[in-house]
C-alpha cells in the first residue's frame, strides 16, 4: 500500500465558501479528496520526515498571509488555479525553515489554490467565464500546518498539525 505525505496550508472555513463552491460543482473527484489548500512541501522534500518533524516541532514561525490574484488556466487550460501576487517572501521563508538540514536550497515553489486539478476534471470556455465571475478571497491567513497523509487514491487524512505563532 502506497502513501503519499505532503505538508499542508488548509484554507479556514470563513475563507473557503466560494473556492468551495466551484471545488465542489466542477472538480467533485478532487473536492472529496483534500479540502482547498496550498500546498508547503510536497513528498519529495519529505523524504528525511525525522528532520523536517524536529523543524516543525521548534518552529517560531508567525501567520503567513498570501494574496491572491485572478483565476488562471493551467496544464492546457484543463485546470484552474487561483495564484499567489506579489511577495511570497513569508511562504518561502517557511519552506526554508521547515526544510533546514534537509535541503539545501529548496525549489521556489509558488503558493496558489487549485480549483480544478487537470487529472480529474476539464475546465472549458464556458467554465472558465463563469469561474472568473466569481470573488474570491484576495488574501487569506494561514495559521497552522497540516501534515497530511493519502493512500493512494483515497481522501487525505491529517496526520498531525503545527500551530503558528501570531507575531504582534
Amino acid at each position: 500500500m502506497q502513501k503519499r505525505r505532503q505538508l499542508t496550508l488548509f484554507v479556514e472555513n470563513h475563507h473557503s465558501e466560494a473556492i468551495e463552491a466551484i471545488r465542489k460543482e466542477f472538480n467533485l473527484a478532487q473536492y472529496a479528496l483534500i479540502k482547498a489548500h496550498v500546498t508547503l512541501c510536497r513528498e519529495d522534500e519529505l523524504e528525511e520526515i525525522e528532520k523536517v518533524m524536529a523543524n516543525l516541532l521548534k518552529l517560531n514561525q508567525a501567520e503567513v498571509t498570501i494574496d491572491f490574484g485572478k483565476v488562471i488556466r493551467f496544464a492546457d487550460g484543463k485546470g484552474v488555479l487561483l495564484p499567489a501576487i506579489g511577495n511570497s517572501e513569508q511562504f518561502q521563508q517557511l519552506r526554508a525553515v521547515i526544510l533546514e538540514g534537509v535541503i539545501e536550497k529548496p525549489r521556489q515553489h509558488e503558493p496558489h489554490i487549485t480549483l480544478m486539478h487537470p487529472r480529474n476534471a476539464t475546465c472549458t470556455d464556458a467554465i472558465f467565464e463563469q469561474i472568473e465571475k466569481i470573488e474570491f478571497p484576495d488574501k487569506i491567513v494561514f495559521r497552522k500546518i497540516s501534515l497530511i497523509e493519502q493512500e493512494l487514491g483515497k481522501e487525505w487524512e491529517v496526520l498531525r498539525e503545527f500551530e503558528l505563532s501570531s507575531k504582534e
